[in-house]
């Protein structure tokens, strides 16, 4: 087993990087159909562009490269325990090179431990099978789209969807609501893994186990195989769009399986996963751990996604140099492209609680906050950031008002947008909420042009303070500083479009 670690590290490397080929088709598909020109559009370019960065640099897709999940199925008599030790080394020394972010946090301390090791972390499931080779698949989902995951527990009462029983059709009104409340808020346009029983346990472990199998496969069940078809048809109808920009695509895969449970329990089970559906596998000789050959990859090489190298300039983009002032600040309107340059601060969860109660150690009057984790590199005394795309900002909804207000901060970037009390903090102090596109942290990292400082290292690094040099860093203004918000409409307009899913359909 002289060469497992190394063969596992290249599994490693080779998922955060590099996009599988169903994921590469059903991203093409969804950029066909979607409408040239728009939000979404330009969202969906700009994912192609990341995509193949990522590819050609050999680094993260997206900066937050989630919680490693391994399954493998390994001969009779294999050792797992050395298996398990060796994957450990792989995992610390993919996140010492940068391969793989550190995501793994002590719940007790907020302690991170630097390797992405800990109670619990990475996650290694194991399997007996009477065939002498090694499967080992490895699946990287992300905080952001982890936390749509959601299980209901029937019979249940849905907004806009009435009452699910216990039935096939309870079960699709149930993921119906499940893409709804996802929104942009996973970096749509997404997958979602689905296990209809089991106990709370098992079924959210069936769900996120069907995103183990490929997008365009067909459920050996024909009545499930029928309800992945209605889904995906569905789905795209809600108009929530890439990003939660709205437009036409929404879903690009939806696998569903079926659990037994108990009398009295009847859950459904829902992992959601993000347009950076980062999962591929190896067999591997059991002898020498070598690779034989690669799961989920075709057999001819990626292609590029992109038709362009860069975005295509509109003439229409705002170009702003920080800090900023409130006059430029409230002549922004949603729908808005900005293109920031000079200095953002990054600034994410445990940022927020701190600075409640803590001045901050730059001055951040007129300053851009980015939501953002990066994976950041030392070299001698210099930092590098080689992946930095936006986290989910919804989470940071209960503190954002105060420190726009505290910090006098001008503007707001992050992804899937906020809620009502930051919205009407932008309007009160003169400042906006920019998206910038999720998951593009090869593309956004391009925009980094130098590493001026950091703060807050002791959170540490995806939680610290970063002081960034930008230069044509490009967002969508979706929160203005007069009371709009993309987010609101395109929720608003979704929710009308989900009540017509409320009457039965016969599969």
């Amino acid at each position: 087993m002289k060469l497992f670690k190394d063969s596992i590290l290249t599994l490693i490397t080779e998922t955060s990087s590099n996009l599988p080929p169903d994921v590469r088709r059903a991203l093409a598909r969804a950029t066909e159909t979607e409408k040239p020109k728009t939000q979404s559009a330009l969202a969906l370019q700009t994912i192609t562009i990341n995509v193949d960065m990522a590819c050609d640099n050999v680094a993260p897709i997206c900066q937050d490269t989630g919680m490693p999940t391994f399954e493998i199925k390994t001969p009779v008599g294999a050792n797992q325990i050395v298996m398990k030790n060796l994957i450990k080394d792989a995992i610390e020394e993919a996140t010492a090179t940068g391969k793989l972010r550190p995501n793994s946090v002590d719940s007790l301390t907020g302690k991170n431990s630097g390797n992405n090791l800990g109670e619990g972390t990475p996650v290694i499931h194991f399997e007996q099978w009477e065939q002498d080779d090694i499967d080992v698949r490895l699946l990287l989902k992300g905080g952001g789209c982890e936390n749509k995951n959601i299980q209901y527990s029937l019979p249940a009462e849905l907004p806009k969807l009435g009452r699910a029983d216990r039935t096939l059709e309870g079960v699709r009104k149930c993921i119906m609501h499940a893409v709804f409340q996802a929104q942009g808020q996973g970096c749509s346009v997404g997958a979602i893994g689905v296990a209809i029983g089991g106990d709370r346990t098992s079924g959210y472990a069936g769900a996120k186990h069907q995103l183990f199998r490929t997008l365009d496969d067909i459920n050996p069940n024909p009545e499930l195989a029928k309800l992945e078809a209605y889904i995906m048809e569905s789905a795209n109808k809600l108009g929530i769009g890439t990003m939660g920009f709205g437009g036409n695509a929404t879903l690009i895969g939806c696998k569903i399986t079926a659990l037994n449970r108990l009398p009295a329990s009847f859950f459904v089970s829902v992992a959601y996963d993000c347009w950076a559906f980062r999962r591929l596998g190896v067999v591997l000789d059991s002898s020498t751990g070598a690779i034989k050959h690669w799961l989920y990859r075709d057999d001819t090489p990626s292609v590029r996604m992109a038709k362009e190298k860069g975005l295509p300039a509109s003439g229409r983009e705002v170009s702003l140099s920080t800090p900023l002032a409130e006059e430029q600040v409230r002549s922004l309107k949603v729908g808005d492209i900005v293109l920031l340059n000079g200095t953002v601060h990054t600034g994410r969860d445990a940022f927020h609680h701190h600075m409640l109660t803590h001045d901050s150690p730059v001055d951040l009057q007129g300053a851009v906050l980015y939501h953002c984790g990066p994976v950041a590199l030392k070299h001698g005394e210099k930092w590098e950031i080689t992946a930095a795309g936006p986290t989910t900002s919804i989470r940071e909804e209960p503190y954002e008002g105060e420190i726009i207000k505290k910090f006098g901060i001008r503007a707001v970037m992050g992804k899937g947008g906020m809620g009502a009390k930051t919205l009407a903090a932008l309007k009160e102090h003169g400042a906006v909420y920019l998206n910038a596109i999720g998951g593009a942290a090869q593309y956004y990292a391009n925009c980094i042009t130098d590493v001026e400082g950091v703060d807050l290292l002791e959170l540490g690094v995806p939680e610290a303070m970063w002081h960034l040099k930008v230069k044509d860093f490009a967002a969508i203004v979706t929160m203005d500083s007069h009371g709009n918000s993309l987010h609101a409409d395109v929720e608003k307009h979704s929710s009308e479009e989900l009540a017509k899913f409320a009457e039965p359909v016969k599969f």
